[in-house]
């Protein structure tokens, strides 16, 4: 993945997995997505760099965890759907519609996938909005979601200090905290936090380094 060749014959574990800290979250002028970028395969770490976050229209992006090789097929297919639905209806799609494809495609194949997707977007109908697929392709719509080894180490933090109608700044600075603390704490999580802003102007990228970084809570 991502130009990374591993030997696995060694390995016990040959899978290569997105082990892994992801979240999104609403604020009052769209959607802040952000993850963290370790990718390992058993206790190996395949690459420190990967980039969880996957465009997949022009304003929908997700956040991909568990496996890599099954997270980036089902986001390569939904991409293509969603262009041919454009296409077909002259009009882009909601982040509702590509949600419910990937919920479709991850529960029709729940029993062969290792896929936790988190899916978000902003169109000038619905504003920003945030998807949660977990594994068994469940689909949950929230004001902010979190996923992956990581998240079990944030959910009261995120709960504390989550406000309805953040200032951009103020979202930036909520995934920031909270996915530093998943990185502290989760030895699946590790790397840089990789971060995208989606508003009406479009996606904004952002990277931070967690050991640059003091948390304010």
């Amino acid at each position: 993945m991502n130009g990374i060749s591993v030997d696995m014959n060694h390995l016990k574990k040959g899978e290569v997995n997105l082990g892994t800290s992801i979240m999104a979250v609403k604020f009052k002028d769209g959607v802040v997505l952000g993850a963290d970028s370790r990718t390992t395969t058993g206790a190996f770490i395949a690459n420190r760099v990967t980039d969880k976050l996957t465009q997949v229209h022009d304003k929908i992006w997700c956040c991909r965890s568990g496996s890599a090789a099954d997270t980036q097929a089902v986001a390569d297919i939904v991409t293509y759907h969603l262009q041919s639905y454009a296409a077909q209806n002259d009009k882009d799609p909601s982040t509702k519609v590509a949600a419910s494809m990937f919920q479709e495609l991850c529960y029709n194949n729940k029993d062969n996938l290792t896929a936790g997707i988190i899916v978000a977007g902003y169109d000038d109908k619905n504003g920003g909005e945030v998807y949660s697929i977990p594994l068994g392709g469940s689909l949950h719509k929230q004001d902010y979601a979190i996923a992956g080894s990581g998240s079990t180490y944030i959910y009261g933090l995120c709960q504390k200090n989550f406000k309805q109608d953040m200032t951009k700044d103020e979202c930036v600075l909520f995934i920031k905290n909270s996915l530093a603390q998943a990185i502290k704490w989760d030895g699946s999580s590790g790397g840089v936090i990789r971060i995208c802003i989606l508003t009406k102007d479009g996606a904004e990228r952002q990277i931070f380094f967690p050991d640059e970084y003091e948390a304010d809570y």
